[in-house]
């Protein structure tokens, strides 16, 4: 199942454009320097506002995951899609789609590496791929 159409609105455009970039930005803390997930709008650590957007080196390990079941068509088999949550090297979790493994062979802990994907219509995201 391909990677969904998504849309950036101002919290999310610098984001976006380092997705188009192929690079995976985090939120980083100017007074702490601790690493928070994308969406964040204060450091996970200390609470300083509006933490800094910086690049992630995009590897990480899967914390847990989840497969969603599309719809069949034809006589073809109902397509399935892993979710995962991803702890990156830097600390913060992000959920992004799973590729490369099937979902009965993902293992917990499994390292994975981030992609991008550039579906028509939409923005690029993130997809992370066993390492």
């Amino acid at each position: 199942m391909p990677v969904g159409i998504v849309r950036r609105d101002a919290a999310s455009a610098a984001f976006f454009d380092g997705a188009a970039r192929g690079e995976l930005l985090v939120r980083r803390c100017a007074s702490c320097g601790g690493f928070s997930a994308p969406q964040a709008r204060c450091c996970a650590h200390c609470g300083t506002p509006e933490p800094e957007w910086a690049p992630s080196a995009g590897a990480g390990s899967v914390v847990t995951w989840a497969v969603v079941h599309g719809r069949p068509d034809g006589g073809e088999a109902a397509p399935r899609t892993v979710v995962a949550v991803v702890e990156l090297d830097e600390g913060p979790w992000i959920q992004a789609q799973l590729t490369g493994v099937a979902p009965e062979e993902v293992p917990a802990g499994l390292r994975v590496r981030a992609g991008f994907e550039h579906p028509d219509g939409g923005e690029a995201v993130p997809v992370f791929h066993p390492a």
